[in-house]
């Protein structure tokens, strides 16, 4: 198997829901197994996302705020 493909979605500067709302579109788009890193400066997203994630039955991956920004890495399952 080659390197994962990490797609970055950025919506820092955005706020609830709207980070979430980029990530949904995001997956909506990608294939399966492919991992997705959220950027986002709300820290909201940092508990609704993973709320989200384990709704719907993909794979949350860690999340780690860095200077404001979190970033929160999602694997699409199905």
């Amino acid at each position: 198997m080659g390197e994962e493909t990490v797609k970055v979605v950025d919506a820092t500067g955005s706020f609830c829901p709207g980070p979430l709302m980029e990530l949904i579109a995001q997956l909506r788009d990608a294939e399966i197994g492919d991992v997705l890193e959220l950027l986002s400066s709300d820290k909201g997203s940092a508990q609704d996302v993973p709320v989200w994630i384990n709704k719907v039955g993909h794979e949350m991956l860690g999340s780690e705020e860095k200077d404001g920004v979190w970033h929160i890495r999602v694997r699409k399952v199905k």
